[in-house]
């Protein structure tokens, strides 16, 4: 993988299968992949091993491999706040079983990152809550360390400094963030650019991605093409290089009726400014 590699989020493309995902992305020309989320059919057994001929096959990287969960919903602030990630209390137990199982898909892969939205933080370190994440976020850590990979939380539903010191509550050298700027923007938590630099020290993999901030108190912002939003890609990535970021600029694009030609064209405006 060669530095600010770009590549793609295979759950952006829309297609099931991550075998055809795979050879899409190389169709694409895109050479490094982010995989997941994926049905459960390829966590069991020895599923892995047609996903690693396919890999090897298409000439296709991965970067990372993806976590997320059945129930979550991203329709406002309340329903992320409610139901995304290892916040909500009863789904935790299921939830960290079903991370395992990516771990172990990853591992099997040698994929070395795996990637989720924890869920909403709570701002108050004495909440109940927040004390669940940490465990949480220690026990998927630990389970990770010996396969050799690290855990990379998606920023963006929290301010940079609240992240920052959530990374120090935990206390894991193999923790670190996917950062994300759009979600900053959608999320409303502050500039993105500010908070890179605020977690400059804790960037594993990245994501390039835009949005527009929200106008509507308790709804999310919008989506939109890369390089159509608040984000500004050539100083998001002016600001990736000056921290030293080496890692793949992964495209994500989770919105849109158009998702591989706003794929295409992301890749296009990341090579010409990399």
């Amino acid at each position: 993988m060669q530095p600010l590699q770009v590549g793609v989020f295979t759950n952006s493309m829309r297609i099931d299968d991550p075998l055809a995902a795979l050879a899409k992305a190389k169709e694409l020309g895109l050479g490094v992949v982010q995989i997941g989320p994926l049905a459960d059919e390829w966590y069991q057994g020895d599923a892995y091993q047609r996903i690693a001929a396919c890999l090897q096959e298409c000439g296709v990287v991965p970067s990372a491999i993806c976590a997320a969960y059945p129930g979550e919903s991203y329709a406002d602030q309340d329903a992320v706040r409610g139901t995304v990630g290892l916040l909500p209390e009863a789904f935790l137990a299921e939830r960290m079983a079903l991370t395992k199982l990516v771990a172990d898909l990853g591992a099997n892969l040698g994929v070395p990152i795996l990637t989720t939205h924890i869920g909403v933080m709570p701002e108050d370190p004495a909440d109940p809550g927040h004390h669940r994440l940490v465990d949480a976020v220690q026990e998927i850590a630990d389970y990770l360390a010996p396969k050799g990979m690290r855990f990379a939380m998606e920023t963006g539903q929290e301010t940079g400094p609240a992240m920052k010191e959530f990374l120090a509550a935990v206390g894991r050298d193999n923790v670190g963030v996917n950062f994300d700027p759009a979600n900053m923007i959608l999320y409303g938590t502050g500039d993105p650019i500010e908070a890179l630099e605020v977690l400059r020290d804790h960037v594993l993999h990245v994501h390039c991605k835009d949005g527009e901030w929200p106008t509507v108190a308790g709804q999310l912002g919008t989506e939109v093409p890369l390089g159509a939003g608040a984000v500004g890609v050539e100083r998001y990535l002016g600001k990736l290089k000056e921290i030293g970021y080496a890692g793949p600029l992964v495209i994500e694009r989770e919105a849109g009726e158009d998702r591989l030609g706003d794929i295409t064209r992301a890749k296009e405006l990341l090579e010409r400014l990399r």
